[in-house]
């Protein structure tokens, strides 16, 4: 695939290493609007996984850049990433759970090779209630990690293939590698 010339060259090579990451045949990537005033340059991408016709994790990639750099960054290059998923009651009530998340999270790039900067992000736990007409939904607990951080160079391959294990985790689907333990899959169980 050719790229516009007028894209900056390290640009259209992360694109081109976008396009060459490898992952999991149950998580559906398709390219979304990139958010247009965080940096002169970007794409995202969006995932879901799919299992049985049942969503069970989504979220988003985003790759951005600006060729002058920016001392925010500690670079030319930033991921900002985003990923959802509904779980089990026991474990999204888990105080423990943000660390479990970003662990998995760090454990995630350092797996794939991913190198990386000025990794930041938030795990927030989301317990949903229902009331009036919409009495008869069961409570939900959901994780969201918001995650960004400065890759080390041009070449994020790694980076989407570590993202992109991290939401198959959240959606509870079996690890591929050795080591990696996913969180459970929520019940479906509607009469609670």
């Amino acid at each position: 695939m050719s790229y516009p010339s007028s894209l900056p060259a390290d640009f259209r090579s992360a694109l081109a290493s976008l396009r060459s990451a490898h992952t999991r045949s149950e998580l559906n990537l398709s390219e979304v609007p990139a958010p247009a005033r965080l940096a002169p340059y970007g794409v995202a991408l969006g995932a879901e996984v799919i299992v049985d016709g049942e969503e069970l994790a989504t979220g988003r990639f985003i790759l951005l850049h600006d060729p002058h750099g920016s001392a925010l960054w500690g670079g030319t290059f930033r991921i900002v990433s985003y990923i959802r998923a509904q779980l089990e009651d026991d474990i999204g009530n888990d105080s423990l759970l943000g660390n479990v998340v970003w662990a998995l999270f760090v454990e995630a790039l350092e797996a794939q090779g991913a190198h990386y900067t000025n990794a930041g992000g938030t795990a927030t736990r989301i317990l949903s209630e229902s009331y009036g007409a919409l009495a008869t939904r069961p409570d939900t607990v959901d994780i969201e990690l918001r995650a960004s951080w400065t890759p080390s160079e041009a070449s994020v391959n790694t980076h989407l293939e570590a993202w992109a294990n991290i939401v198959c985790t959240f959606a509870g689907l079996p690890p591929v590698s050795d080591g990696v333990t996913p969180l459970p899959r929520r019940r479906h169980d509607t009469g609670r």
